[in-house]
């Protein structure tokens, strides 16, 4: 399967969310800007919205290591 590419405006607005989430204060707006902005992404590269959002949460946690 071919690397999915994540724009940096999303991995921005998933760090954010994961960042309010570890601090058990993840909000209905920065998780729903996280869920448009995959939809929006998968949409207009016709790839599957759950592996975009996969790719990205990899991405963000790898990040941490």
């Amino acid at each position: 399967m071919a690397e999915i590419e994540i724009p940096e405006a999303l991995l921005v607005l998933e760090r954010a969310a994961w960042a309010e989430q570890q601090q058990g204060r993840l909000t209905v707006p920065t998780a729903d800007a996280v869920q448009t902005a995959v939809r929006e992404h998968a949409a207009a590269n016709k790839i599957s919205r759950l592996a975009v959002e996969m790719e990205l949460k990899r991405r963000v946690r790898q990040d941490e290591s």
